[in-house]
């Protein structure tokens, strides 16, 4: 199976919560349609996949948030789809390891766990366009990190505090799904 069929399946299958996520997911299926490489750095337009995910603590109390160095926010690990990559799951977890230094993760679920689309603005000779993030939840077995590529800074979370530091809308939607699905 390619990566792009992978991703169609758990596109399909993914439980959306609310009206801002099946849009979302919506648009992440038109692009999956859509001609070219939507994996692709260079698919400027509408844009390209990327792969994130919202790792928890051991106890499942805490989400891991890293201080993006481009993005100057706090937000979950992730970035582009490399060509090696095998699918979206395994470029999510590359992201982790590249970002946080964490390694022992195991999967929440069986398929994503949320998809945001947002603008990404022009610099450096890239256009702007849209990342079409798949996002998959994780967690970890262990709370040790050590700040990667991208991130200036790595750092646990509890759940209920994150509105306290500097986030985006993206974030909070998912770590509503999170506590949500704490009960």
């Amino acid at each position: 199976m390619t990566r792009l069929a992978h991703l169609r399946g758990l596109l399909q299958s993914l439980e959306v919560t609310d009206a801002t996520e099946a849009r979302h997911a919506a648009d992440c299926l038109a692009l999956a349609a859509a001609e070219g490489d939507p994996f692709g750095r260079d698919h400027w337009v509408p844009g390209h996949f990327t792969a994130s995910a919202f790792v928890l603590s051991p106890d499942e109390a805490d989400v891991l948030l890293i201080f993006h160095e481009k993005f100057r926010r706090w937000l979950q690990p992730g970035g582009h789809v490399e060509p090696g990559d095998p699918d979206i799951v395994a470029a999510a977890r590359r992201e982790i390891e590249e970002e946080t230094g964490l390694v022992d993760i195991e999967a929440v679920g069986s398929g994503l766990f949320d998809v945001d689309v947002h603008e990404i603005p022009a610099r450096k000779g890239d256009p702007a366009h849209r990342h079409f993030d798949a996002r998959v939840c994780f967690r970890a077995r262990s709370r040790e990190l050590v700040a990667g590529t991208d991130a200036l800074a790595a750092r646990w979370v509890p759940l209920g505090e994150v509105s306290a530091v500097e986030s985006d809308d993206s974030v909070m939607r998912a770590v509503q799904k999170l506590l949500a699905r704490k009960g």
